[in-house]
């Protein structure tokens, strides 16, 4: 059986936020005096019961108040990428939310010089490559997602995508025409949250009004089948998040997941674990999970990671590289 943590892989759907594990959110607490509503690290692992996506982002926007420099930044990011190289991970394409922390006087500055000092540490440390995947919060305004763009074009050299994340039932895609139109001006990547709680019609305007590249979750892709026939023929990749899944009550069990189906059917489906500090488990624990509650096979799960690397904005000589190793290590 192949050892899922060993298989090389990439990351495609990671929020670093959401890899903020308690322990280092209260070291982080208290250096910086930012007071927790938590009394320990066990009350608040506690907490992480989630009925669906609105209960989990009102914890996860209070524990970001703890980043408050970049050297938090960094440390956070530098956590993260730590553990995903033990995991297999080779290449990581990471979300960060700007706007979470510039509301609360954070500057971009802080933001992304934290985390790209960290992603070129990792390179030469670790050996694991990374872009950086600014996401607009939907429900704010697009407006404020303008700002946000227009802030960070001076660290444009650091960023290599836009994408859309956050509370996605009632805030379309179509609400943020304009700036992802300016983004693309700018050359960025696109990517964006669709059909996780939201309806198969977000999955449409994320592909036709955005110009999406990728669809980060896509679950609800399955209740249409036109959407299908498109997502195979065009080889539109999903990035599925399985245990956060299970965690917000997209699915009741992993087993229900349609990744297999999807898969099956000829969706370019990746696997990834989305918040992992919060969803008990990061990228190869949801490879792992996936295995036994989806009875994959080795040769399925080999196909998983080779999506993961064609999915991926690497260039083509590099995801050569990276799927050759894979085949070597198969």
């Amino acid at each position: 059986m192949i050892d899922a943590a060993a298989m090389p892989k990439a990351e495609l759907h990671l929020h670093i936020e959401g890899t903020l594990e308690p322990d280092l959110m209260f070291e982080l607490a208290r250096r910086n005096g930012i007071p927790l509503p938590f009394a320990d690290v066990e009350s608040l692992r506690r907490a992480y019961v989630f009925s669906d996506l609105q209960s989990f982002l009102d914890i996860y926007y209070r524990a970001c108040a703890v980043l408050v420099n970049e050297e938090d930044f960094y440390e956070l990011t530098m956590a993260y990428l730590r553990r995903a190289q033990s995991q297999g991970v080779r290449h990581a394409e990471i979300f960060f939310d700007p706007q979470t922390h510039t509301e609360r006087g954070v500057s971009m500055g802080a933001v992304v010089g934290g985390i790209s000092r960290a992603l070129r540490d990792a390179e030469r440390e670790l050996g694991v490559t990374s872009h950086l995947i600014m996401c607009f919060v939907r429900h704010l305004s697009e407006v404020d997602a303008m700002a946000t763009l227009e802030a960070a074009l001076p660290y444009r050299e650091h960023i290599t995508g836009v994408g859309l994340d956050s509370s996605e039932v009632g805030n379309p895609p179509e609400k943020f025409r304009r700036v992802f139109e300016r983004a693309r001006a700018e050359e960025l990547r696109v990517v964006a949250h669709a059909g996780e709680e939201g309806p198969p019609e977000y999955i449409w305007q994320a592909l036709d009004i955005l110009k999406a590249e990728r669809i980060d979750h896509g679950v609800r892709c399955v209740e249409d089948d036109h959407l299908l026939d498109r997502l195979v023929d065009e080889r539109v990749p999903l990035t599925m998040c399985p245990l956060s899944n299970v965690k917000l009550r997209v699915v009741d069990t992993l087993a229900q997941h349609p990744l297999r189906d999807l898969f099956e059917r000829g969706v370019c489906v990746t696997v990834n674990s989305d918040d992992p500090a919060y969803f008990g488990g990061y990228v190869a624990d949801n490879f792992s999970a996936v295995r036994t509650a989806l009875n994959l096979s080795d040769d399925q799960l080999v196909q998983l990671a080779r999506n993961s690397f064609e999915a991926s904005f690497l260039d083509s000589s590099q995801k050569s590289a990276h799927l050759a190793e894979l085949d070597r290590f198969v």
